[in-house]
């Protein structure tokens, strides 16, 4: 008979989960439940069991290595660890939401100031899933859609778009699509004991406009698209002088004379490099491309419904520069979270526009 103390993590989630099938199980019947379940020499106290319930997430985080184990992995660093919990929360009380990427960066930053050296850990996504779950952090993340795709239509166009690229090597098929980018706004998920309210999500956008070559020796200049001609940022400067590609409406938005300008800036880069390329596009209906007196560019539009499958632009390339991005507005987040500003992702336009050319 074993006595209760030597219930390892195993058995403790073991407990756990016999509460969660028998939800109306009372402390005292899941005690007596356990000391014939894994025969204990005693039953063990209400406190012992109310622990154990209160643990199971840390329980259900842990590999077989650790569950069993009878002693919960000792955290190699505490006063990091408290350290970083406190600010977690601190960020919580001020409403800023945070992202795991931004909460790894501050935790290297905090083990930089504590002079951890040789010592310091690696700050993987699964050491930040045990700190959440060692301090009743949560993590949400709201999950976009990927768009809608009709793949009985990819499979009946699909023998057309072969066709149609064979006439061309890989150098002069190009892809151009556009992409919204919220340059404010703070990351989907947060982490936080609870959920943050009052922070309205900030949607000021530009629009970027990328195109390249499919064997990727040509990258156009990218598009920027914002709402003012000459936001406050730019200091009374035009996009063209600040060194950018920029067009501006209202809503920052593509639209059909801008698309227009575009292709025609297009061909006529062609044109002067003597080439003549296939432009694979979506339908988006700013792509107007009929009647339109082209000679070097011939246009190509995907079937509808079947861009966020096929779409080179869409396989990667659009992802990993937001992910670029927003590197620069986590490490400035830092910065400003540092300074005490009230609102840590706040940046201007240029600024954003800069980062973005980086990216």
């Amino acid at each position: 008979m074993k006595p209760s103390s030597s219930l390892s993590n195993d058995q403790k989630l073991k407990i756990c989960h016999h509460k969660a099938a028998n939800p109306s199980i009372k402390q005292l019947a899941l005690a007596n439940w356990a000391m014939q379940e894994f025969k204990l020499s005693k039953v063990p106290t209400q406190g012992t069991i109310s622990n154990i319930l209160a643990k199971r997430q840390q329980y259900e985080s842990m590999d077989s290595t650790e569950l069993s184990s009878k002693r919960q992995r000792a955290v190699k660093h505490p006063e990091l660890d408290n350290v970083l919990a406190n600010w977690v929360l601190q960020c919580q009380a001020r409403r800023v939401a945070l992202s795991g990427d931004l909460i790894k960066e501050k935790t290297r930053q905090f083990a930089r100031q504590l002079e951890l050296g040789e010592r310091t850990p690696e700050f993987s996504n699964g050491w930040l899933a045990k700190f959440n779950i060692r301090h009743g952090f949560k993590a949400q993340q709201s999950y976009g859609k990927s768009g809608f795709a009709d793949l009985d239509a990819i499979d009946r166009n699909m023998p057309t778009i072969k066709e149609k690229l064979q006439s061309y090597s890989l150098q002069d098929i190009y892809n151009m699509d556009e992409t919204g980018l919220f340059y404010l706004m703070a990351p989907d998920r947060t982490i936080a004991r609870r959920q943050i309210e009052g922070s309205k999500k900030d949607k000021t956008r530009l629009t970027f406009v990328f195109a390249a070559n499919a064997d990727g020796s040509h990258k156009m200049e990218p598009l920027i698209i914002g709402h003012a001609q000459r936001p406050r940022a730019f200091n009374r400067k035009s996009g063209e002088q600040l060194g950018f590609y920029y067009r501006s409406n209202a809503k920052a938005w593509m639209t059909g004379l801008i698309f227009r300008e575009w292709l025609q800036k297009m061909d006529q880069q062609m044109q002067d490099a003597n080439r003549k390329v296939l432009l694979l596009l979506d339908n988006a209906p700013s792509h107007v491309v009929r009647d339109l007196p082209f000679t070097n560019v011939q246009v190509f539009l995907f079937p509808a419904n079947t861009t966020s499958k096929i779409q080179p632009m869409d396989a990667g390339i659009i992802a990993a520069f937001k992910r670029r991005y927003r590197r620069f507005q986590l490490q400035d987040a830092i910065d400003r979270d540092e300074q005490q500003k009230a609102d840590i992702y706040k940046v201007d336009q240029l600024i954003a526009m800069k980062w973005a050319k980086a990216a």
